[in-house]
């Protein structure tokens, strides 16, 4: 039996309105390698720093979460060369959490004065107790 592990991916907020549309991640512009160390069963929740790709507007809240479908990474075609890898993920319907009153409880933010540094890579692996506290946030109990 495998551990179930908490992720969290870095999206635009409008581009993670397409994944739960769709019932799909895609990691770091649509990597392969970020989706390898997702399993089936593993939680992911979704920060989205702006409203979308390359926008100055700002969003910085927890935007979707959801569980890991299947471990089977397929490519897409979406036209100009654009074919990212993707992973099926079963969404929940939660509401939006701003991460400012979250910030100071989140023990994967180690510096609260940089706190965006945290999310520099696009995913990262995040303690259960943060994922359970983003969760309740944003109307989730686990």
């Amino acid at each position: 039996m495998s551990t179930i592990r908490y992720w969290l991916g870095v999206i635009s907020r409008a581009h993670i309105q397409v994944g739960v549309q769709g019932g799909f991640i895609q990691l770091n512009h649509g990597k392969k390698a970020p989706l390898q160390h997702l399993r089936t069963g593993d939680w992911l929740v979704v920060y989205s720093p702006r409203e979308d790709l390359g926008s100055k507007i700002r969003c910085q809240r927890f935007t979707a979460i959801g569980r890991i479908a299947s471990e089977r990474i397929y490519q897409v075609d979406m036209g100009n060369g654009f074919k990212p890898f993707r992973i099926d993920v079963d969404y929940l319907p939660c509401q939006e959490a701003p991460i400012e009153p979250l910030r100071a409880y989140l023990s994967f933010i180690e510096d609260k004065k940089h706190w965006g540094y945290a999310f520099r890579f696009g995913y990262l692996e995040i303690p259960e107790i943060d994922f359970r506290l983003i969760a309740c946030e944003m109307g989730i109990l686990l």
